[in-house]
C-alpha cells in the first residue's frame, strides 16, 4: 500500500465530477463543442487526481501523458485507455477556438455523436481512475 493523500484527491475527484455533470447539461442543451471540451477536462482533473493523491506534481493538460505518469507507477494502462486519452486530448482546444479551424467556429464542428463518444471516453477514465484510487488505500 502507498501513502495515498486522499483530501488531495478529493479535491480534484468531486472537479472531475462536476464537470463531467456539466458536460451532460451541455450535451442535451446541444452545446456540443463544450460538452466535449469538458469531457477532456473532466478526464484530466480524475487523472490528477489519482496521481496527486499519490503525491505526484501531476502538470500538462493531455490526458495520455498524465496516464503515462500513472503507468510509470505500476497502473495498468490498456490501449483502450490510451484510445480515449487520445480522442478526449483531441478535443482540448479546438473545441474552443474558432482559428483552430480553416474556418467557422467551434460550435459549428460537434454533434451529438461526437459528444457521447466523448462521454464515453471520458467515463472510461473516470472508472480507471475510481479503481486506481481503490487499490492505493486497501488495507
Amino acid at each position: 500500500m502507498r501513502l495515498f493523500d486522499d483530501d488531495e484527491f478529493g479535491r480534484w475527484w468531486s472537479q472531475a465530477e462536476d464537470t463531467l455533470r456539466s458536460a451532460e447539461s451541455d450535451l442535451r442543451s446541444g452545446h456540443h463543442n463544450w460538452a466535449c471540451f469538458k469531457c477532456q477536462q473532466a478526464a484530466e482533473y480524475a487523472t490528477k487526481a489519482v496521481l496527486r493523491g499519490v503525491g505526484r506534481p501531476a502538470t500538462g493538460h493531455s490526458v495520455l501523458q498524465l496516464l503515462e505518469e500513472l503507468k510509470t507507477l505500476g497502473s495498468p494502462v490498456t490501449p483502450e485507455l490510451e484510445s480515449s486519452a487520445r480522442t478526449l486530448d483531441r478535443l482540448y482546444i479546438p473545441t474552443r477556438y474558432p482559428n483552430a479551424h480553416a474556418a467557422g467556429s467551434p460550435f459549428e464542428f460537434y454533434d451529438e455523436s461526437t459528444s457521447r463518444q466523448a462521454m464515453a471516453c471520458a467515463q472510461t477514465i473516470l472508472d480507471f481512475v475510481r479503481k486506481e484510487k481503490e487499490k492505493c488505500v486497501e488495507p
